[in-house]
């Protein structure tokens, strides 16, 4: 069996909890989505975002309300949307430099990715969040700035997260043999896309949810996980 040389792991369900992203992102974003657009219309950044949710909605023409709208009913949604996604983490930015909050971690996860940033394993992150609202996560965080341990962002840029082929795209970008990277997540379709890759991996069941055999090892903290 190959060594790991590298840990590619989610947020949310694994790292942080769910109930932060639905219950503290998430509003947040969907109270300030308005307001942000229109007090940023003449940014770039924002206008490429609007554009391409306009795009990916099928609207050839669309007013500004019209795209927020369209915005606000994906957020509702929780639409894997990643135009929606990349106008989150800049709002949510706003929210992380105000103090509105700290992104949660579970009390295992800092310790344990320190641990292995000493032991020279490289460490990343693939979530359907965009990779600036990722960085905010792990910077912003209740256990501190933990960007410092990483050495790479993945989002649905890459592909999504339940395609095979988008673990082959990250293996290829880390520049490792996919047999010498493991993948943690909470989603078993995710583990499944990556150990269909190549890829080792480790489900993060997080109590109170219960064990049920999935197909890959299963641990409830990272302190269990074997790398």
């Amino acid at each position: 069996m190959s060594e790991i040389r590298a840990i590619l792991t989610d947020i949310e369900g694994t790292t942080s909890s769910i109930d932060f992203v639905k219950d503290v992102l998430f509003p947040y974003a969907r109270q300030h989505l308005p307001a942000f657009v229109e007090t940023h219309a003449d940014d770039p950044e924002v206008q490429h975002w609007l554009h391409e949710a306009a795009k990916e909605a099928g609207w050839v023409e669309a007013s500004r309300g019209e795209v927020i709208d369209l915005l606000i009913r994906w957020i509702d949604e929780d639409r894997k949307a990643t135009p929606l996604k990349a106008l989150q983490g800049m709002i949510w930015r706003e929210g992380y430099e105000a103090k509105a909050y700290l992104s949660h971690m579970y009390p295992d996860v800092a310790a344990r990715l320190k641990t292995w940033h000493d032991q020279g394993l490289k460490l990343y992150v693939y979530s359907s969040g965009s990779v600036p609202a990722q960085k905010l996560m792990f910077g912003f965080s209740e256990a501190g700035d933990l960007t410092p341990l990483f050495s790479g962002y993945f989002d649905t840029q890459t592909g999504h997260k339940r395609e095979t082929v988008s673990y082959q795209r990250i293996a290829e970008e880390i520049g490792l043999p996919p047999a010498q990277v493991l993948f943690l997540s909470d989603i078993k379709e995710e583990l499944d896309a990556a150990r269909a890759a190549g890829m080792r991996t480790t489900q993060l069941v997080r109590p109170p949810q219960p064990i049920v055999d999935a197909g890959h090892p299963a641990v409830t903290d990272f302190h269990a996980v074997v790398a």
